[in-house]
């Protein structure tokens, strides 16, 4: 992949990168959270049956916890702690990280959580290796105290989560454990940073199901995710805003007109009413619009947007078919409260 020109980073502590090509990389988002990063970084160290290198990005921790998180990993050969200039949000933060290794499987693993066995990578490298054809593994997400499924992080139909200890076919992945084959995410482009949070995933995963590719869903593949509210976005910040504003912007970036957009934005203005957050998804439409208009496809990878014959084959067999008929639909997905954040138990 040629990556875009990124500024090198400042780096803090560990090695300057791995002495010898590795199988994977795992890379961590930082921004402060320390004693939660400190032990992601220590589970992704400490996994076995394969070849990797931990990436460390922080984005802006204070400086007692950016001194924690050095002493992690200072002196280690498979870990790496670098510093970006400022916080870039979750697509752009991955994308720097991401830059910074060149292991065929890349494997994102949230600062809060933790791999569930200790070969947990080695089963991602393992299924992308056996299934050619397949771009991400989405990982199990459960709540890290109880291993029970943290709702929160669902990311599927509902009608999908009696299969949450099996494996299915998706039209997209969670953030919080996954793992991406390199050479399809240059292919697509990598992550939007416009985004900044909420959605890269299923942008990116629209463009991989573009390129004939398919994403899996492995139950036995699975993170523990320390849920926790106070460090979440809360719904009466920014987050919901980031929720309509990108989710639009994606429709009209793969070529739905802003028109036949129109009864989604009532829904999610219904839904924002209902739940005391109408005033950021009012804004979030135009500022939606504005990004779409801005939008221009990189030179050549025009067949990455819109939807092929055989994407809007794929899409409807792995998330339409789940989600049940309208009046299900307007339940579930309309009248209902946001999800909170699981507490941490």
């Amino acid at each position: 992949m040629t990556y875009p020109n990124y500024p090198k980073p400042l780096h803090v502590a560990g090695a300057p990168g791995p002495a010898e090509a590795v199988e994977a990389d795992v890379v961590i988002l930082a921004m402060d959270r320390a004693e939660e990063t400190v032990a992601a970084i220590a589970s992704a160290r400490a996994q076995r049956g394969v070849t990797k290198h931990v990436w460390i990005v922080d984005q802006g921790s204070a400086e007692p916890n950016l001194a924690r998180l050095a002493d992690a990993v200072r002196g280690a050969p498979d870990a790496t702690l670098v510093r970006l200039d400022r916080n870039h949000g979750v697509a752009g933060g991955r994308n720097r990280a991401t830059a910074l290794g060149a292991a065929p499987v890349v494997f994102a693993l949230d600062n809060d959580a933790e791999f569930e066995r200790a070969d947990t990578l080695a089963r991602a490298v393992a299924a992308l290796r056996e299934e050619r054809d397949l771009a991400a593994i989405a990982c199990r997400i459960l709540v890290f105290a109880t291993g029970e499924d943290d709702l929160s992080s669902w990311g599927y139909p509902a009608g999908l989560l009696a299969q949450s200890a099996g494996s299915f076919d998706a039209a997209t992945f969670v953030g919080a454990g996954h793992a991406i084959r390199r050479a399809d995410f240059a292919a697509a482009g990598g992550y939007d940073d416009a985004l900044f949070f909420t959605w890269e995933e299923f942008d990116l995963a629209l463009r991989f199901i573009n390129l004939g590719r398919r994403i899996r869903y492995r139950g036995d593949i699975a993170v523990r995710h320390k849920v926790s509210p106070e460090a979440r976005f809360a719904w009466g910040g920014t987050r919901w805003f980031h929720f309509v504003r990108n989710r639009l912007y994606i429709a009209m970036k793969h070529g739905t007109p802003p028109a036949a957009l129109l009864p989604r934005f009532l829904a999610y203005t219904a839904k924002g009413a209902r739940n005391g957050v109408l005033a950021q998804g009012l804004r979030a439409g135009p500022a939606a619009l504005a990004m779409a208009r801005a939008f221009r496809p990189a030179p050549g990878s025009e067949h990455l947007y819109g939807e092929t014959p055989s994407a809007r084959a794929y899409l409807a067999r792995t998330d339409a078919a789940h989600r049940g008929g309208m009046a299900a639909r307007i339940r579930r997905e309309i009248l209902s409260a946001l999800p909170a954040a699981a507490p941490r138990r």
